[in-house]
């Protein structure tokens, strides 16, 4: 397969979102989430295009305003709940293809839910991959959990429980945190996957280059963190 040496940007932005009605196009600033993540992507000389992914001809007419390289129009199959970002992404890759017989070596994945970033922190982490690729099968951008998911806690049969095992001792949990390991959770500001491990019907592969950020964590799911968000967004906008 002929695999350029190049870093391409892939946003994803489906027309469906159960917690928050048409999500990826909800505007903060006067500006929808998806603009963020397409700008973000063209201010980097490190990426050579960008793709955007939608199943929506109203996304991509917003999308175009902002600028993208490659459009990727996704069909019922890669746009219902079910699709996860393996499928979504080796769909592209086969139509690509196909095509134009060739491809990049990576993909860097920019969520539209995800919509501060740093430029700097970007182009750290990619360096940080053409570096180490031959040791690693991706990366995932990670931050520090304030207390360690040890001591996380589930129901079960209506007693709190540790979240490891069914184990209802809770003294063995209810440590000082600095006690425990450190752990972390993906925090969604930049993932890099290359195109042979997709390929081999994996996403991340299992040698995955942890990079580690202390951005701002803008993650929407809700909407008590999109009132969040804005509010960073805004007051960032006032101080520039």
């Amino acid at each position: 397969m002929n695999l350029k040496n190049e870093f391409w940007a892939f946003i994803p932005a489906r027309k469906g979102s159960k917690t928050i009605r048409n999500k990826n196009i909800l505007k903060i600033n006067k500006v929808p989430l998806i603009g963020y993540s397409l700008k973000t992507a063209k201010k980097s000389k490190l990426i050579k295009k960008t793709i955007f992914s939608s199943d929506s001809s109203k996304y991509f007419k917003i999308a175009k305003k902002f600028g993208y390289d490659i459009p990727h129009l996704r069909d019922k199959k890669t746009s219902n709940d079910k699709a996860n970002d393996l499928v979504v992404f080796v769909d592209f890759i086969k139509k690509f293809y196909k095509k134009n017989n060739y491809l990049p070596k990576f993909f860097v994945h920019f969520r539209p839910t995800t919509p501060i970033r740093n430029l700097t922190t970007i182009d750290k982490a990619i360096k940080l991959m053409k570096k180490n690729h031959k040791n690693f099968s991706s990366l995932r951008s990670v931050r520090l959990m304030p207390d360690p998911a040890f001591k996380c806690l589930r129901i079960v049969d209506k007693k709190l429980c540790s979240i490891f095992k069914k184990d209802f001792s809770l003294d063995k949990v209810n440590k000082s945190r600095h006690k425990y390991e450190k752990t972390y959770e993906a925090d969604g500001i930049i993932d890099i996957y290359k195109t042979e491990v997709m390929l081999k019907k994996t996403l991340l592969g299992n040698r995955v280059l942890p990079f580690v950020t202390q951005d701002t964590y803008s993650n929407i799911d809700t909407l008590e963190q999109l009132k969040s968000v804005r509010s960073i967004l805004k007051k960032s906008r006032k101080r520039s």
